[in-house]
């Protein structure tokens, strides 16, 4: 795969490695601007998921013949990949899911229920995507802890840490789920700081990292969380599988609170022990398939390099920036550059943002328009929904001016 240098992504090379942009269309060739949604994969991924079906697929961790063994070994040479990209201690820290829902459900249930109780506090924040907030919403009502929520300041839409005395004032702080990245407004919170604060809480941190892991670095040791959670889709690879990473001492600590087949050590009439980390949380036929192609989006991301891909959703984000600060009458939610992920999200006076998507869609410029699984956001905003613009490694400036044409004709078709 031949790739740029670090700090010098050429994303119209990449570009040509994902076939999905091969589709001829003309003028309404594909306008991929809705990545924090779910990214576009490389054939490297697809070759390697492909190869895995037609020479080494069988279940794994359970037969003793050779294809079996064959597929285990690249099943966890996948975990390993993953170990490394977080830089975690050990490959028992590292648990298969289904996507980043199930891994921060897991955390909630596993961790919550045995933890939470009256007089404790269960806190989120207002730019939480359901998934790390709902989960801590009802562990709350199901042991009686208080569920509170760090609000956000009016300008750039941030957390608004000056309340935290007074929120520490409810109850024993229990848990803090905080996302890295925020999905809707590319808020990128300050995590360290706030797990700092939650260990001197005596809570334990939960850090969404679906909208970070694919685009820069992430270090666990260094983080300062207690359990992260990310999503294959979002970063080159399939869906169908997530990850949770969780301090070992934790995660010894838990019970499952999915089970079955593949975690269990021994089951008598009297009780069940489960197996070892991290197979104690992976209840199951695992995503065997997904993992190869999770390994494979690794290997692709590490080759090009997380600091590029950074370095260059920077620069595409500071473009769309100016050129969307041309329209007249259009709203742009969230903080500056500098504390800004890859991600836009608007508001265009008088357009619901339903009809702009459908406008851009019809040019062939995919974005995304509704909540964003983030109601309490929007509610704190003031509207319903928004039209969100996001970018990756492979998106490019002339996407953006299609992007602002569209948004011009919107505004003629709706005049």
């Amino acid at each position: 795969m031949a790739v740029t240098s670090a700090r010098q992504l050429d994303a119209a090379a990449l570009r040509a490695q994902f076939p999905i942009f091969e589709q001829a269309g003309g003028a309404r060739r594909l306008a991929y601007l809705d990545s924090s949604n779910s990214s576009q994969k490389p054939r490297a991924v697809l070759d390697a998921m492909q190869t895995f079906y037609e020479t080494s697929y069988a279940n794994v961790h359970r037969g003793v013949y050779e294809l079996a063994d064959r597929a285990a070994a690249a099943f966890e040479d996948s975990r390993e990949k993953v170990r490394a990209f977080v830089n975690a201690g050990s490959q028992r820290e590292i648990i298969y899911t289904r996507n980043a829902t199930e891994a921060l459900n897991l955390v909630a249930y596993a961790w919550g229920l045995e933890n939470l109780g009256p007089g404790d506090v269960a806190l989120v924040t207002e730019l939480e995507h359901h998934s790390n907030f709902v989960p801590w919403q009802l562990i709350a009502e199901r042991t009686g802890a208080t569920f509170a929520a760090i609000p956000i300041e009016g300008g750039n839409h941030e957390l608004d840490l000056s309340k935290l005395d007074e929120i520490a004032k409810r109850g024993q702080i229990k848990v803090l789920a905080v996302g890295l990245v925020n999905n809707s407004l590319g808020v990128v919170n300050p995590v360290s700081e706030l797990a700092a604060w939650a260990h001197e809480q005596g809570a334990i941190c939960v850090v969404d990292a679906c909208q970070a892991a694919p685009h820069r670095p992430i270090d666990v040791q260094t983080l300062g969380a207690d359990f992260v959670a990310f999503t294959g889709h979002k970063m080159l690879g399939p869906t169908g599988i997530g990850v949770l990473w969780g301090r070992q001492e934790l995660l010894q600590s838990m019970q499952p609170f999915n089970v079955g087949g593949g975690q269990i050590r021994h089951v008598s009439l009297e009780k069940t022990t489960w197996n070892d980390l991290p197979h104690k949380f992976e209840a199951g036929t695992p995503p065997i398939v997904e993992a190869i192609g999770l390994g494979a989006a690794i290997d692709y991301l590490n080759e090009v390099g997380l600091e590029s891909i950074e370095d260059h959703e920077v620069e595409i984000t500071e473009y769309a920036l100016g050129r969307l600060g041309e329209i007249f009458g259009l709203t742009i939610f969230g903080p500056p550059l500098e504390r800004r992920g890859g991600i836009i999200s608007f508001d265009l006076d008088g357009v619901h943002p339903h009809d702009v998507a459908q406008i851009l869609g019809n040019e062939g410029v995919a974005v995304r328009a509704g909540h964003h699984c983030t109601q309490p956001l929007m509610k704190r905003l003031g509207v319903a929904a928004t039209t969100r613009a996001s970018f990756y490694l492979y998106t490019l400036p002339e996407e953006i001016d299609r992007l602002v044409d569209g948004l011009h004709r919107a505004k003629k078709v709706f005049a």
